[in-house]
């Protein structure tokens, strides 16, 4: 699995994507922010502001409900704004 992070999101990891073997357990958008959270702590620091974090699997705006694969390219960046 591919996971790309944009914008504060990706100054904040220290990285713009990352792959990583999805566990066999995680099946779902939400279960995998749950996992990062587990594995380092840099990511509670984004995923607590979770409500503002727009999400696309496959390029496509989803939920945090939407289920996943390890084939997937998983994208957070926060909201679009304007100036």
């Amino acid at each position: 699995m591919i996971i790309k992070y944009f914008s504060w999101i990706k100054e904040q990891i220290g990285k713009s994507e990352e792959q990583i073997e999805l566990p066999h357990h995680i099946k779902n958008v939400n279960e995998l922010i749950n996992y990062l959270n587990e594995i380092d702590e840099k990511y509670n620091l984004i995923f607590e502001k979770k409500d503002i974090i727009k999400i696309a699997v496959n390029k496509t705006y989803s939920s945090f409900d939407t289920n996943i694969n390890d084939n997937d390219e998983i994208a957070f960046f926060p909201p679009v704004t304007g100036g």
